[in-house]
């Protein structure tokens, strides 16, 4: 049986490090996608002391030559890519209060080179490689104030946040992910949105009440997804309820 093969974008921490961590336990060979070069090689090495295959793989998603490169790089080694998590993100803001009216465009445009022009290049530039494998699976790993019906919901717990950058370049992702379902509806394909919760990440300043290794299971679900497993959905840890799982609002 040919060993599946895995790539995480911003592997070499938080969240997506654990992602490459758990699905290289179930067996997978996983690639470190990351644009520093040294903590790419301490999360292959500290993998691989736990006995993942792991291998860094240099990557930029926000710099074209760098997303080509790494395609080429994954091609000359392996004859196809089983899983892409797409887990690079930044979050920006502006102003003391974070209000619309307090947002730039350059952080704007920040925000979305990463989280959504960054998704859909890495994504058209592996695409070959994830249709060669049996039954790929694409995992963009968005968030729960991505969805409108989330934000705009009065009684909701993030009614209150008004920020732009972050919010809004995770609604795009969202449209993103539906889009790519729909192009893939007839192939084995199967691509989702997850909703990790809030994590206690270096992206938020480890305020987050949730642990990495509960926000990377919600990829490796998705990962993982049998032949009759959703696509085009936004799927994650529920805010509300019971807090558990399932299947969010757009």
């Amino acid at each position: 049986m040919t060993t599946m093969t895995a790539l995480i974008t911003g592997a070499n921490k938080g969240i997506g490090y654990e992602t490459a961590r758990q699905l290289g336990a179930r067996g997978m060979t996983v690639l470190i996608g990351a644009r520093d070069a040294d903590r790419g090689r301490e999360a292959e090495q500290k993998l691989r002391a736990d006995g993942v295959d792991a291998a860094f793989v240099p990557l930029d998603v926000t710099d074209e030559a760098s997303v080509t490169a790494a395609a080429a790089w994954v091609a000359e080694r392996y004859d196809r890519l089983d899983v892409l998590v797409n887990n690079a993100g930044i979050v920006l803001g502006d102003g003391e209060r974070s209000l619309p009216s307090e947002a730039t465009v350059g952080t704007l445009r920040r925000v979305y080179e990463t989280n959504v022009f960054g998704v859909v290049a890495v994504t058209n530039a592996l695409l070959p490689l994830l249709l060669r494998a049996p039954a790929a699976r694409i995992v963009n790993v968005s968030s729960e104030i991505g969805s409108l019906a989330t934000m705009t919901d009065p009684a909701g717990p993030f009614f209150a946040l008004t920020s732009v950058p972050y919010p809004s370049s995770k609604a795009a992702l969202n449209m993103v992910t539906a889009m790519y379902a729909k192009e893939l509806r007839d192939t084995p394909v199967k691509v989702n949105a997850a909703n990790p919760g809030y994590c206690a990440t270096d992206l938020n300043g480890h305020s987050g009440f949730r642990s990495p290794q509960e926000g990377a299971e919600v990829s490796v679900h998705l990962a993982t997804l049998p032949a009759d497993g959703p696509s085009g959905v936004l799927w994650g840890h529920l805010a509300t309820g019971d807090g558990g799982y399932g299947i969010l609002p757009w």
